[in-house]
């Protein structure tokens, strides 16, 4: 068991096939389509060597133009800031260069399969991730109104949780089908993950998270919706998720996307980067050695784009923060959607309108993390009187809600993350520094642990971020509203071209906000396998007929469509 509170009902078969994420509104197998030997299809040789802008150099901007590459296009990334995104990962001024805190993602659920498949392709190693309750993770500490309760497993803690999982299982049970979908998922069985969803997106649209919880039986009781909202399944508490769509919350927990998590050795950003240095060995057109980073200039991206506009023949014309202006056949834009319509100069031509009105209606959620360097894993040392761990993985109610404890052995120096909050939550840091919040984490940590001195073993100064408060991405990641499904259907299928006028073509949207299980690098690397789809076919080239994209297939498991009126 992996969680404080478990997000599904126990399977009783455990040699059940293993769950990806990829549904439940479009279940199509990214993970087979980029095993298959035939690769993901080609372009005609008059194309070869034909520049296409690829906007933003986080994880979804990188596959994208990989991709693309091996196609033998030639991609030129623009990127704002760094390579990496929201997969960044930086280190502590003057601590051992292996001491990294991850700003952003952070832990990976093995039904990210697609994720999966680059993580071995660039070697990367994986380990556990400590979260409560997880079975590698030595303690959890719940606090909660003041009292607090440690436990190794769930059956440690008071009856009260055990009951609040029995009603979230229930919940999921009665008011989604939650067994027959898991099972469905499992096993790939399209037209029944198809009959389930159609029948949940016109019942549930419009239905929060907190909604949800309070039309079921099973959770009666405020009190328990409390401590749902203060504890959570998976990774923690919920209630900052409450406002959200429902149907954002059945995505992660249909697919197990807060389940056993691993985190990357080395941290996640070494992904983007070893895959900009990466030279294939099957390409097209270029020679052998070629890589992304070898086809820019210096080995860099290009810098941030100011102007995005509509040029003669339905081209794409790019001004960046250099002056520098490039007209291209087409372009795939990965950056989070706001930029259009405030960091960029954007024709309205760019797009339908219905479109534009997605964009503008895209919901982020706020999110903060503050870590500090530690000279070893002092939180593993036995208290004389209880026998228990001095510190343990943390939940509370208090202004820190999570605090995680990361280390590379006994006698290593280590990392905390002193807190990981979001939404309103994270706007309570935002006016602070980096130091003044951890004297608030400080202190709030010290009265649950009042034997323990943090202090005395922080050997570095603090790192912080809040997304909301990064320029280039303002907020986090996407997290639908009720009745927001409509705007996400229209970004998530942008790629899908050929019914829009010619002069809104050539533009493909692409990443995390764009999939609909955004917050996961999962959504932003199969986004970008659509985008890499629209623009071979907006090239005159195909798939193999073996192994069909997800262009090919799209008529047959497009993602519902609710009437407009």
């Amino acid at each position: 068991m992996t969680s404080t509170v478990p997000n599904a009902v126990e399977h009783a078969d455990e040699q059940q096939p293993p769950i990806t994420m990829f549904g439940p509104d479009f279940p199509y197998a990214y993970d087979d389509f980029l095993a298959h030997p035939a690769g993901l299809g080609q372009i005609p040789a008059t194309e070869h060597g034909t520049e296409i802008a690829v906007i933003g150099g986080g994880l979804s901007g990188i596959v994208a133009a990989y991709e693309l590459m091996k196609m033998g296009l030639k991609p030129v990334v623009y990127e704002a800031d760094r390579i990496g995104g929201r997969l960044r990962t930086v280190g502590f001024e003057g601590c051992d260069p292996t001491l990294t805190a991850e700003m952003g993602a952070m832990r990976f659920p093995p039904s990210s399969t697609a994720l999966q498949h680059y993580i071995h392709l660039v070697g990367l190693e994986t380990r556990p991730f400590p979260n409560p309750l997880a079975e590698t993770t030595p303690s959890t500490v719940v606090d909660l109104k003041g009292e607090s309760h440690y436990g190794e497993t769930i059956a440690d803690l008071p009856q009260v949780y055990r009951d609040v999982a029995e009603a979230w299982n229930r919940c999921l049970e009665e008011g989604a089908d939650f067994t027959d979908m898991n099972r469905a998922l499992r096993e790939r069985d399209v037209p029944r993950i198809r009959e389930i969803w159609a029948r949940l997106v016109k019942k549930l649209d419009n239905q929060t998270f907190y909604g949800f919880l309070c039309d079921s039986e099973a959770f009666k009781s405020f009190r328990h919706r409390e401590i749902f909202g203060q504890v959570g399944f998976g990774t923690g508490g919920w209630d900052t998720d409450f406002p959200n769509s429902i149907l954002e919350i059945l995505r992660v927990v249909y697919t197990e996307a807060d389940d056993h998590h691993r985190g990357i050795v080395g941290g996640s950003q070494q992904l983007p980067l070893r895959l900009w240095e990466r030279e294939p060995e099957k390409i097209v057109h270029w020679p052998y050695g070629t890589s992304l980073k070898s086809l820019h200039v210096d080995g860099e991206p290009r810098p941030a784009v100011t102007r995005l506009h509509r040029t003669a023949g339905n081209r794409i014309t790019v001004t960046d923060a250099r002056g520098d202006i490039r007209t291209y056949p087409a372009a795939i834009f990965t950056a989070q959607s706001w930029m259009l319509l405030s960091k960029i100069a954007c024709d309205d031509s760019l797009f339908p309108i219905d479109h534009w009105t997605a964009i503008e209606r895209t919901h982020y959620m706020e999110s903060s993390k503050l870590f500090v360097p530690v000279d070893r894993p002092f939180w593993l040392d036995k208290d004389e009187e209880t026998g228990r761990d001095v510190m343990s993985m943390t939940l509370t109610d208090r202004m820190t809600r999570g605090t995680y404890l990361l280390d590379d052995g006994p006698d290593r120096p280590a990392v905390i993350c002193l807190s990981y909050t979001w939404c309103d939550d994270s706007l309570k840091w935002l006016p602070l520094s980096a130091n003044e919040r951890m004297e608030v984490m400080l202190k709030s940590l010290g009265e649950i642990y009042p034997k323990v001195d943090i202090r005395k073993h922080i050997i570095g100064s603090p790192v912080t971020v809040s997304w909301e408060n990064e320029p280039y991405f303002m907020g986090a990641f996407k997290a639908n509203l009720p009745g927001h499904y409509r705007y996400q259907r229209r970004l998530f299928t942008h790629f899908m071209q050929d019914a829009l006028p010619e002069d809104k073509r050539g533009v493909f949207l692409a990443g995390d906000d764009i999939s609909w299980t955004a917050g996961w690098a999962e959504g932003a690397i199969q986004t970008a396998l659509n985008a890499v789809w629209g623009v071979m076919h907006h090239f005159g080239g195909e798939t193999d007929a073996s192994n069909p994209g997800p262009g090919d297939v799209y008529e047959d498991i497009a993602p519902v469509e609710l009437p407009e009126d």
